[in-house]
């Protein structure tokens, strides 16, 4: 298993209804990432889910116990985060995370 598939599907059945003809998948990082507008917002690697926080509430997300920086290349990624399973565990958490990817990508397309 390259990335955790169960995962991938909990993404795809809690991003918000009146966001989905916004989302696209695209193979990436040995996962799976979901772009809103073609820009990367949530995704799946291993068994870590991987989202796009804006600079401003970077701080107060890297307090999570669970959350990580994103070093898939060795080297912290800006703006990037891994959340590990006791993150998004329950679906309401699971929400919480793809809303800061949604408003990382909206922001950027600004």
């Amino acid at each position: 298993m390259a990335y955790n598939e169960d995962l991938a599907e909990r993404i795809r059945q809690n991003i918000p209804h009146e966001d989905l003809l916004h989302f696209t998948e695209k193979k990436m990082f040995g996962g799976i990432a979901f772009m809103y507008d073609d820009k990367m917002s949530v995704g799946v690697v291993k068994d870590d889910l991987m989202v796009r926080v804006i600079s401003d509430k970077m701080k107060k997300v890297m307090s999570d116990p669970a959350v990580r920086e994103m070093d898939f290349t060795k080297r912290p990624m800006k703006e990037f985060i891994f959340v590990s399973a006791d993150g998004y565990q329950s679906d309401a958490r699971l929400v919480e995370w793809i809303s800061l990817g949604i408003e990382h990508a909206r922001l950027k397309a600004k």
